[in-house]
């Protein structure tokens, strides 16, 4: 088994614990559905918001406030609370995107793509991602990008069944996801 590259940012699942519920090895293995074994991802990535955008949340939460002063206490707290917990609740959601690569797939928001359907992996510089971003995008490609991660990564589709051209993917460690696939890449 060859070693795992390190995950950039620390994952916030929990790792699994053995419980009295769960079954042992040896009875998993004389049932006839045996539990697929957790597969540990080579590659794990999420792409949350800077800091700035959480103030920014605190700050709506703030004018929410302000906009019910009028109508008194109980309004104030309730309009503070109510638009704090609603611009979190954005800047949590858009944040929550993440980036895998596990079980020999590509795993990037919602897609999940086998290593065997993908090329070549290129890592794109600050000017590069903007260009992939902008005036040389494919209206047919998968782009999971965030506008504070100034890095990114392209990975070309060669299933031919695919009208997907190529997988845009921000990244603040692209190195370390590029050297990913190729570790799944040449597995297989």
């Amino acid at each position: 088994m060859q070693p795992s590259v390190p995950s950039p940012a620390p994952s916030s699942e929990p790792s699994p614990v053995p419980s009295a519920e769960a079954p042992s090895a040896a009875s998993a293995a004389s049932s006839p559905v045996a539990a697929p074994a957790a597969v540990a991802p080579r590659f794990d990535e999420r792409l949350t918001a800077p800091r700035s955008w959480w103030f920014i949340a605190g700050l709506l939460g703030l004018s929410g406030g302000l906009v019910m002063f009028p109508l008194g206490t109980v309004a104030t707290l309730g309009g503070l609370i109510v638009a704090a917990v609603l611009a979190g609740a954005a800047v949590s959601s858009y944040g929550s995107a993440r980036v895998r690569v596990v079980a020999g797939s590509l795993v990037a928001g919602d897609a999940r793509i086998p290593v065997s359907a993908l090329g070549a992996a290129e890592v794109l510089d600050e000017e590069e991602a903007r260009a992939w971003r902008t005036h040389k995008a494919d209206p047919r490609a998968f782009m999971l990008m965030r506008s504070y991660v100034p890095r990114a990564v392209r990975v070309e589709i060669t299933d031919p069944t695919d009208p997907t051209p190529y997988v845009y993917l921000s990244s603040r460690e692209p190195e370390a996801l590029v050297a990913a696939l190729d570790s799944v890449r040449a597995e297989s």
